[in-house]
């Protein structure tokens, strides 16, 4: 099967492409796409793979659905498109990085500048029917994205793994502590941030690690 994704993951990722789940979760989303409104642009599915290249990648952040709401979803997560409102959880975010580094608040919430600097912005399922939070789950999406958080896992070494809230955590639980950094803690969603996200230092103890290995930090 032809996928249109950045050409290093497309060669890891090839055998994923050919097996039966994928099959069928191409023939749904497909339906998906011309029965109803999904969320994001179906030329945005794959933007956080092909924005951050395989051996550009320095630090994943997994999150789980796409925003479901209209001009929101680009394809990466926790990040919405330039213009539009910030949502809570990357609001909550945006005040953790002031905090911990000193930086203003940004006056958008795309993170695009983030993903082009090696953060691998990565929802668990990659697409969502619009204003209907999980629509897309256990149809394939899981399965495809954990074999790229395992491809890197396995193949690469001094990452940063970011799980925030137990969803995250569960996703990442297989990776070897050992060989890369893990970062757990909270959601920054309003209902669990005060309760262990904010005063994390997430962005300052990446930066951190990724010096120690002689690798350039991420400008948060």
């Amino acid at each position: 099967m032809n996928i249109r994704i950045e050409e290093s993951w497309k060669q890891r990722l090839a055998s994923e492409f050919e097996k039966d789940y994928f099959f069928r979760l191409t023939e749904f989303i497909r339906a998906e796409y011309t029965r109803t409104t999904v969320f994001p642009p179906a030329r945005l599915i794959f933007n956080a793979f092909d924005q951050c290249p395989f051996d550009s990648t320095k630090v994943v952040i997994i999150g789980q659905d796409p925003y479901h709401g209209f001009g929101q979803a680009h394809g990466l997560c926790f990040s919405v498109t330039e213009g539009t409102p910030a949502p809570p959880s990357l609001k909550n975010i945006f005040k953790e990085i002031q905090n911990d580094l000193g930086k203003p608040i940004p006056p958008h919430g795309d993170l695009t500048r983030w993903a082009r600097q090696g953060v691998l912005l990565l929802n668990a399922t990659l697409t969502v029917q619009a204003h209907q939070a999980g629509s897309h789950q256990r149809k394939g999406w899981e399965e495809f994205t954990d074999a790229a958080i395992k491809l890197l896992a396995e193949e690469r070494e001094h990452l940063v793994f970011i799980l925030w809230g137990a969803y995250a955590q569960k996703k990442g639980a297989f990776i070897d502590r050992s060989k890369h950094l893990v970062l757990t803690s909270a959601h920054p969603s309003p209902l669990s941030a005060h309760n262990g996200f904010f005063g994390n230092r997430h962005f300052s103890r990446t930066n951190e690690y990724l010096a120690m290995h002689g690798i350039e930090g991420i400008d948060w």
